[in-house]
């Protein structure tokens, strides 16, 4: 799978080439692809933003760096692209799963005001948001998307650890422990030391349940 993404700020996606991303990435797992808009712009100054039509507040990303940044990166539209918009509909679990259907994402961040309506119309397929509050711009949202999307792909995580992690079928995960047995005067659960599998599982089960109950009852595990 490859996910291209196109920003002002290319330098802000080093994280994404660190740790189990990183190591996918280097793997050949995932191609994670970072393009600078401003390299297509066309004026003098590599001007990427202008004053609104209409007045107001702010700048607004023109569309002929966008554009042609697209059509370079994808001529044939063969790729799902993608705006990260907070009016978009809202990034979940499953949306991630569904991503992974896709050989080629395009995720287009926003910056300033937003950009250009006539972009959305002639290049977007889909507007995603990551939740009801507004960034600076959409490249923390894009890291989001390709780091969720990224451990979906077979082979960059444990299968166990897909099936096991909060958001799963279960609901929330379980509450998980590590050496040593007792710390800050607290002991790990007792059963998780019993080595009886059976009843390990039972326990997780229930636990996640139970703060899926709590905490998240719209989820399915929470529906008990």
């Amino acid at each position: 799978m490859k996910i291209t993404v196109l920003t002002l700020f290319p330098e802000m996606f080093a994280p994404l080439f660190q740790s189990i991303i990183g190591r996918a990435v280097e793997a050949g797992k995932i191609n994670i692809e970072v393009v600078n808009i401003r390299d297509f712009a066309e004026n003098k100054h590599k001007k990427c933003d202008d004053y609104p039509f209409g007045g107001g507040a702010g700048m607004v990303m023109m569309p002929q760096p966008i554009g042609s940044a697209i059509q370079a990166v994808d001529p044939d539209h063969r790729a799902h692209r993608i705006y990260l918009s907070p009016k978009g509909a809202t990034f979940t679990q499953d949306k991630a799963f569904g991503l992974t259907g896709y050989e080629h994402l395009i995720l287009l961040c926003g910056h300033y005001e937003g950009i250009d309506q006539r972009v959305i119309d002639l290049y977007i397929d889909e507007e995603i948001s990551i939740g009801d509050y507004v960034l600076t711009g959409g490249e923390l949202p894009a890291m989001v998307i390709c780091d969720c999307v990224a451990r979906q792909i077979d082979g960059v995580i444990s299968d166990g650890s897909l099936a096991d992690e909060t958001f799963g079928e279960n609901g929330l995960e379980y509450p998980q422990y590590t050496r040593p047995a007792v710390y800050g005067g607290l002991s790990v659960p007792e059963v998780l030391l019993s080595g009886d599998h059976a009843k390990i599982d039972k326990w997780r089960r229930a636990e996640s349940e139970k703060l899926t109950r709590e905490r998240r009852p719209d989820l399915k595990g929470g529906a008990k």
